[in-house]
């Protein structure tokens, strides 16, 4: 059965509410929608929530990359909102502990990892690692961990992790608790060169465009645009930046160039419009 225009209505209302520029995706019926949301480290994540005919009396259900199913609190009165709201709040601290770890750590292969991984590899000093698993719900607490390395060293780890296990202070970062417990300077990340990193475009994820020859000077191009925002400068295709700005309704135009909001931090981005366009 068809979902009733008062379902459209009901929607439309609630993604307004939302802001059109932090809807990923949709169906054309609108019961299914994908949004951006955007931690307070940068870092975007899409939340698919589903909506069944008879919304809001009966719940939406929520997807998404992260490491356990969220429960949703709700009423005939809730809306999407308080869904991204719920969503947001839950996992920040979860994301910010995770995001600390990449930052100050040295992890092994973190760009391999998705939102959804609550474990990290870390090196350790002398050809010793540490595989720890955070707990989403309570990301701050000691976590489970497994030690890899050559058995006389990894013992004497394993010894000081359990001597000091109770020094470990929820409050504190835990980078900091780790070198702690550990008695030890941990390993900085390894420097990367810029050249050599590989940056994706926030929109389409890719690095590159394809390669066509319909896209002009374009094909095969990386990211050309780089947000000016201080705490985003997230790099875009301006070709996909220019197709995400026409289809949010509070994209301005003055002659040819298109101004609206960057879709991971609302912050001001303008591109032109092709000549031949």
């Amino acid at each position: 059965m068809a979902p009733s225009s008062a379902f459209y209505r009901n929607v439309y209302s609630e993604i307004e509410e939302i802001g059109w520029q932090h809807l990923a995706s949709f169906e054309e019926d609108l019961t299914s929608l994908s949004f951006r949301i955007v931690d307070e480290k940068g870092k975007a994540h899409i939340l698919e929530i589903a909506l069944p005919p008879n919304y809001p009396e009966c719940a939406p259900s929520v997807a998404s990359d992260v490491p356990y199913v969220c429960e949703l609190q709700w009423s005939v009165k809730s809306r999407l909102k308080d869904v991204l709201s719920q969503f947001h709040k839950k996992l920040q601290e979860f994301w910010s502990t995770l995001d600390d770890i990449d930052r100050v750590l040295w992890v092994i292969d973190p760009g391999q990892l998705s939102n959804a991984a609550s474990f990290r590899q870390i090196c350790i000093g002398n050809e010793c690692y540490l595989l720890v698993s955070i707990d989403p719900c309570n990301p701050r607490s000691l976590p489970e961990c497994r030690f890899l390395g050559p058995h006389s060293t990894v013992d004497s780890i394993r010894k000081k992790w359990r001597r000091n296990s109770r020094r470990w202070m929820n409050e504190k970062p835990f980078p900091e608790n780790l070198s702690n417990l550990l008695e030890a300077a941990l390993p900085r990340p390894p420097e990367v060169k810029m050249d050599d990193q590989q940056i994706d475009c926030g929109i389409c994820y890719a690095q590159y465009l394809p390669v066509d020859d319909e896209l002009g000077l374009m094909s095969g191009n990386g990211p050309d645009y780089t947000c000016d925002g201080p705490n985003c400068i997230r790099a875009f295709h301006s070709l996909c930046l220019r197709d995400w700005l026409r289809s949010i309704t509070t994209t301005r135009q003055s002659f040819d160039i298109l101004f609206g909001n960057c879709p991971y931090c609302s912050g001001p981005v303008a591109v032109k419009v092709n000549n031949s366009e």
